[in-house]
């Protein structure tokens, strides 16, 4: 139809966020925990679901959910804002601070919808290069910071898909120099052995999120927070549709608080199971490893990482493609899963390397 609509120009060539999902028997490429939220967990949420006035919107503030995360994480209700995943946060903090004439930093590779979502909200993109083995250069970042001036500074820590895990000086860095927010994507936060969540205070403009979806095995029903100083909270709320923190995701966030010891021992096992598979891929030939604080794992195919990629599924295991990416040339993306999971990824991944080895042999001999 020639009168059909058009969306905005600066949104014509955006494409959708997208992983693509196949039916195979090991799915390692979303990064969610491998493990069910415990038993006893979904039992007493389904019960209080009874409890619900379904005819009656939920409450607005959250506050039972924001009182149960303050005591938790040691921060006064006032800092804590809920939103259906991080990725609703980040969306409200562009929204509100960002905008036109406005700007966002983000430090290359890093998780694709931090300049998504600022583009949608028609905030301009800078793009900070990450050094070699993916950290942030400080004194780049501070002068990249001070010439620009923007709005927001995104730094993900630990940074996806490279699980980079920032030290607390360059966090102080980026602080001393940014006339805006600096926004750390904790969504990984709890594999990690540090956080930014203690350096938040009223006198810094300094933002931390965090997400129930992979530590609480909550990710179907999308909810994340973040923590900031309680001046920015109150702009966000001002932001955020009413009522738009359905009542079951309240109470499954607040139900989820209660097992904080069961979900730490998940986090313990999936952190020995990186470092197995640290151990195990380290002797591997034929990629390059890097070093992890998440639930994930990068590496680097030395030969052609998409033909790697469609090996892996043709026997059976998924993991992420990150191959044809800027910065992430043949690199490809892998959850921790459960033991038996990261065993079929392991041998799956031998046996796809052994299979290009004797391929590029071949090679090597026809043309002789």
């Amino acid at each position: 139809m020639s009168d059909r609509p058009r969306p905005r120009e600066d949104l014509r060539s955006l494409e959708g966020y997208h992983s693509p999902q196949l039916d195979v028997a090991v799915r390692l490429n979303t990064n969610e925990s491998p493990y069910a939220p415990p038993r006893e967990f979904v039992e007493a949420w389904t019960e209080s679901l009874a409890g619900i006035p379904l005819n009656r919107y939920p409450d607005r503030d959250a506050r039972e959910l924001r009182a149960a995360l303050g005591t938790q994480i040691g921060q006064p209700v006032e800092r804590l804002f809920c939103a259906n995943g991080s990725n609703e946060v980040l969306q409200t903090l562009l929204l509100t601070y960002g905008g036109a004439g406005r700007a966002a930093v983000v430090f290359e590779p890093t998780y694709a919808l931090h300049s998504h979502i600022a583009r949608i909200s028609g905030t301009a993109v800078a793009i900070g290069e990450r050094r070699a083995d993916f950290t942030v250069d400080a004194d780049g970042a501070r002068s990249l910071i001070v010439g620009l001036r923007p709005a927001v500074v995104f730094l993900c820590s630990p940074n996806n898909p490279t699980g980079t895990v920032e030290p607390r000086s360059t966090i102080e860095a980026l602080l001393e120099v940014s006339p805006g927010l600096v926004v750390v994507d904790e969504a990984y936060g709890e594999f990690a052995d540090r956080s930014a969540i203690e350096l938040v205070a009223e006198d810094r403009r300094l933002v931390v999120v965090r997400t129930y979806s992979k530590v609480w095995s909550l990710a179907a029903l999308r909810l994340g927070f973040c923590v900031a100083p309680s001046w920015v909270v109150r702009e966000l709320e001002k932001v955020i549709l009413p009522y738009h923190l359905p009542a079951p995701s309240q109470l499954a966030g607040t139900a989820a608080l209660r097992y904080a010891a069961e979900m730490d021992e998940r986090v313990s096992a999936l952190v020995r199971e990186r470092e197995r598979l640290e151990a195990e891929l380290a002797g591997v030939d034929g990629i390059t490893l890097y070093p992890s604080g998440a639930n994930f794992l990068l590496l680097r195919a030395h030969g052609d990482g998409h033909a790697l990629w469609e090996r892996l599924v043709e026997r059976g295991v998924l993991v992420r493609d990150f191959s044809s990416w800027p910065r992430l040339e043949h690199c490809l993306r892998v959850t921790v899963g459960t033991p038996e999971e990261n065993d079929a990824f392991l041998a799956a991944l031998r046996s796809a390397l052994q299979d290009e080895a004797q391929s590029r042999d071949a090679d090597v001999s026809r043309a002789r």
